[in-house]
């Protein structure tokens, strides 16, 4: 407010811990303090997932400041194109037009990670050093980047210039969360419908596996939904605890979805043992399936050593659980058990290739293993 040269500032933190909405919230009080000062801030906010080349971040940072500068100056365009002019007119464009009257813009850089392993660190540089060019405002930039190892990938020069305080958000605490979900709880449920120890229990979830603000909401949501549903008139510790199993499943559906078709067709082998046979799963029984169906498929066979890895793969990302046991003479192999219901796991599989197999056609190779 008093037109010194403001510091740049770089916000670090896990997901959910409360950084965009902190930088949000402190902007806005800012704009609306700046109304009654001679001096007027402009928060321009981007999120650089979606924003995330050089050419792009300067034509957004252009196109803004020139709605507010076309009636200063008759020389600058009435907008910047997302493509196709040389960056360099781009970045003079945004410079004339920010510095065509006395302002401070707060540059916010959501994800600023994500730009700088895109694009490299040059567009910081130029806005790092604007100010020592520009006569009438000033620039200021937060970046928020949840990689606690950010700096280390920036030139030293852009490092300097850029950290000049830096914040750390840590993870929420029980405390917190539970302060968060009444708040919240006090919006969204009618009075009285939730029982006493289910915040608690919520809370204590998301602080135990995360510190994670959204996915403590989301837990109170599914919750409530999961009561809604069965006609209940109160959400109960159950429906807690109901809710974290579904969230589970659902993220591991999620991973499911994404996983390379060889290892989707081991994961297959596997679920069709599982409803077929009693007895414990071994690898060679995972094996001895998979060739079966890369047959029916007209898929290559991998080794199955190479089997053993993807399993290996599966059980890292919890989808099912291996462990290695003894056979005495016969060796040592790995006892798998599933940890999704089959019924879940074969629709995320969803592979038109593997959905197409006929498993009532493994009831042979079924006995025989």
């Amino acid at each position: 407010m008093r037109g010194e040269t403001p510091s740049n500032i770089l916000i670090y933190g896990k997901t959910g811990t409360g950084k965009t909405a902190s930088v949000k919230y402190v902007t806005r009080e800012l704009e609306k303090v700046s109304d009654r000062s001679p001096l007027k801030v402009r928060v321009v906010y981007i999120n650089c997932e979606e924003v995330n080349t050089k050419y792009r971040v300067l034509a957004t940072l252009a196109n803004t400041f020139l709605e507010k500068a076309r009636g200063n100056s008759d020389e600058l365009p009435n907008s910047v194109p997302m493509t196709g002019w040389p960056t360099d007119e781009v970045y003079k464009c945004f410079f004339r037009a920010m510095d065509s009257e006395r302002q401070l813009a707060v540059i916010v850089l959501d994800e600023i990670d994500k730009l700088v392993f895109r694009n490299g660190d040059e567009v910081l540089y130029h806005l790092t050093r604007i100010n020592a060019d520009l006569k009438n405002s000033k620039v200021s930039i937060i970046g928020i980047s949840n990689d606690l190892n950010f700096m280390n990938y920036l030139d030293p020069r852009v490092r300097s210039s850029l950290s000049e305080e830096e914040l750390v958000f840590p993870p929420y605490n029980a405390v917190q969360l539970k302060d968060i979900l009444e708040k919240r709880a006090r919006i969204s449920f009618v009075e009285g419908v939730i029982q006493e120890g289910v915040i608690s229990l919520c809370a204590a979830h998301a602080a135990r596996e995360h510190g994670d603000a959204r996915r403590a909401l989301d837990l109170l949501r599914v919750a409530g939904e999961l009561a809604e549903r069965e006609g209940c008139e109160s959400v109960s510790v159950e429906y807690v605890r109901r809710a974290h199993e579904k969230i589970e499943q659902d993220k591991m559906v999620e991973v499911i979805r994404t996983l390379p078709t060889q290892s989707k067709l081991v994961l297959y082998s596997i679920v069709v043992l599982s409803e077929r046979t009693p007895r414990a799963i071994i690898s060679g029984d995972v094996y001895s399936v998979y060739r079966e169906l890369c047959a029916q498929s007209g898929m290559d066979v991998l080794t199955q050593r190479r089997v053993g890895d993807l399993i290996s793969e599966l059980d890292m990302l919890g989808i099912i659980s291996a462990k290695i046991v003894s056979k005495g003479r016969q060796g040592r192999t790995k006892e798998i058990k599933l940890n999704i219901h089959p019924i879940q796991a074969m629709a995320a599989i969803h592979d038109e290739q593997l959905m197409s197999l006929d498993t009532l056609k493994l009831s042979r190779q079924l006995t025989l293993v």
